[in-house]
């Protein structure tokens, strides 16, 4: 085993990860932005808390990524980009309603 792939493991902790792509990578950000939005539990806590203002930010960055690639996305990914910005940011209105 060549030693980059040792401490991939090791980093890892010999749990295999997802193939990197676009839309893991999308997915992976929309998640995060589900924790300060009390949509899931903290994972330091266990327990679910808000942070709206961290959860708006998180909101913003998909938005930035969705316009950067803009053009650039197959039709798949491009909807999946429009479909996770559309349901975080119900979940955020309905937050600061």
């Amino acid at each position: 085993m060549s030693d980059e792939k040792k401490s991939m493991g090791a980093a890892s902790g010999n749990i295999p990860l997802p193939q990197v792509t676009f839309s893991t990578f999308v997915m992976s950000l929309a998640s995060s932005a589900l924790v300060p939005l009390g949509e899931v539990p903290d994972p330091e806590t266990g327990k679910p808390t808000e942070n709206l203002a961290l959860a708006k930010h998180s909101i913003d960055v998909l938005s930035m990524l969705e316009e950067k690639t803009k053009g650039n996305l197959d039709d798949e990914e491009r909807q999946l980009i429009t479909d996770l910005l559309y349901d975080l940011r119900m979940k955020y209105v309905l937050k600061t309603r």
